[in-house]
């Protein structure tokens, strides 16, 4: 075995870049950098970050430069990514006697930076920031957001603790760490197990209970998490949207969200129970157009971080003001320009991949949709619509097909519009969470329980009045 000098370079500066790499020899056997392990583990909050296991394969993150124990005269499988906007490399080596380094280079096929666009992940947990920047840099992310979540961990004098990984680094508004562009803040998740969650994201302050529910009394809401937020000049995601519990689909989080007191839902990779999208097509038809940020939810070495991923044009601001403004979308990999100007809509997409389909959904409904085709370049998919707008309610952009999944917040058209059948849905998932607050809550302090009702019916109110 001989001590390998691998670096991976971008092709367009020259200099060592950050990537996920791989090397295996021809029976599959995986080959790791000094200092790293072949085997790890991939259950939740099981030594999280720097590697990564899909399926049978083992990656390694590293900073673009490492030395590998590596065999002569054998064919190698050499891989390595950098998040969807670089071409993957693929390639095979075979060391000479004595040769020590390897030298590979990674292209671009886009860049959204160019234009203006910043991507974030909105959450990840029990990476710890350093693991957190590393892999970032490797998956082509400008922020990820490391949230905060109570963990229990059976400790060797057999008692069970509650721990809080990353809590002693909450930074914020302000990155915990950056490098090069690319930075990670440290926020928090908060969650009841019936009633929703939420991720808290850019407050100067975290906000507490982490937890209320389950073992504890129901006093407090996910209300009341949001105004504390927005107090801290924070934004409220919604996390696992509509996804039931205890018979409950929504919960408070709905309520929150009808009562304007959630800025975006989040869109994940992850396996639901429901399917996300009828249900946020329900909401925005009832007049309540909460915008999608994207996620990774990464939380163990099985899952990428970026999968999912928040691109939001910040026009020389911050990425926060930009998805409060709308300007962003939601993507697993395809890339979007969008506009909506004098009644039409034109779109075009991009993605790396073999097939896809640009669409254009106005109120729930596809109206317009062109089969991507490849580009001349050969590296990726592309796709364009021209298209006339609806007269009134929403439109929005998405990206479907085997080339992944894309999603545009929804833009407003004409007057306002409620359509009665989408209100109606949401109501009677409203009167689950009153029904819950009254036969399964457990409040030690009634009045609590009469704030849940009163915003039950105050959602309940606005469902039914005019957009």
């Amino acid at each position: 075995m001989l001590n390998v000098h691998l670096r991976i370079t971008d092709a367009a500066t020259g200099r060592p870049t950050p990537v996920r790499v791989r090397v295996a020899g021809p029976d599959g056997t995986h080959f790791p950098p000094l200092g790293r392990a072949a085997e790890f583990p991939g259950g939740r909050n099981e030594d999280v970050g720097g590697h990564l296991r899909l399926g049978r394969e083992r990656w390694l993150y590293i900073d673009g430069a490492c030395e590998v124990p590596l065999p002569a005269g054998v064919s190698l499988l050499v891989q390595a990514a950098k998040g969807p906007e670089y071409v993957p490399l693929d390639e095979t080596a075979t060391l000479g006697a004595g040769q020590i380094a390897l030298r590979f280079a990674l292209h671009r096929w886009t860049d959204s930076r160019c234009d203006g666009w910043v991507s974030v992940d909105t959450r990840c947990h029990f990476l710890a920031p350093h693991a957190a920047l590393l892999e970032a840099q490797a998956e082509g992310i400008d922020v990820v957001n490391v949230l905060a979540v109570p963990f229990p961990v059976l400790a060797l004098d057999a008692n069970t603790y509650t721990t809080t990984p990353n809590l002693l680094a909450f930074s914020g508004q302000e990155a915990a760490l950056e490098r090069d562009g690319c930075s990670v803040v440290v926020n928090t998740l908060n969650a009841h197990p019936v009633l929703g969650k939420v991720a808290l994201l850019h407050s100067h302050r975290p906000v507490f209970p982490l937890t209320f529910g389950g073992e504890d009394t129901d006093d407090w809401g996910v209300c009341d998490w949001c105004d504390q937020c927005h107090r801290k000049k924070g934004l409220t995601v919604w996390v696992d949207a509509f996804e039931p519990a205890a018979g409950v689909t929504g919960g408070e989080a709905l309520v929150a969200a009808i009562l304007g007191k959630i800025d975006a839902i989040e869109v994940t990779g992850e396996p639901r129970k429901v399917p996300l999208l009828p249900w946020v097509y329900r909401l925005w038809d009832a007049g309540f157009r909460v915008p999608l940020v994207g996620a990774s939810g990464k939380d163990s070495n099985r899952g990428v971080l970026g999968a999912v991923r928040t691109y939001a044009n910040a026009g020389g601001g911050s990425w926060v003001e930009a998805i409060r403004a709308g300007r962003r979308f939601v993507s697993a990999g395809p890339l979007f320009d969008y506009l909506l100007e004098g009644g039409r809509v034109r779109a075009s997409g991009r993605a790396p991949g073999s097939h896809g389909k640009l669409e254009v959904v106005a109120n729930g409904e596809v109206v317009a949709a062109a089969e991507a085709r490849s580009a001349p370049e050969g590296t990726h998919l592309r796709a364009e619509i021209d298209a006339p707008a609806p007269e009134q309610g929403w439109v929005a952009v998405r990206w479907g097909g085997g080339a992944g999944f894309a999603h545009t917040a929804p833009m407003a058209v004409g007057s306002p519009a409620r359509k009665p059948e989408a209100a109606a849905a949401l109501r009677k998932l409203v009167e689950q969470t009153r029904e819950w607050a009254g036969a399964n809550g457990r409040y030690a302090n009634p009045k609590r329980k009469q704030a849940l009702l009163d915003r039950c019916e105050e959602a309940a109110r606005k469902l039914e009045a005019p957009a």
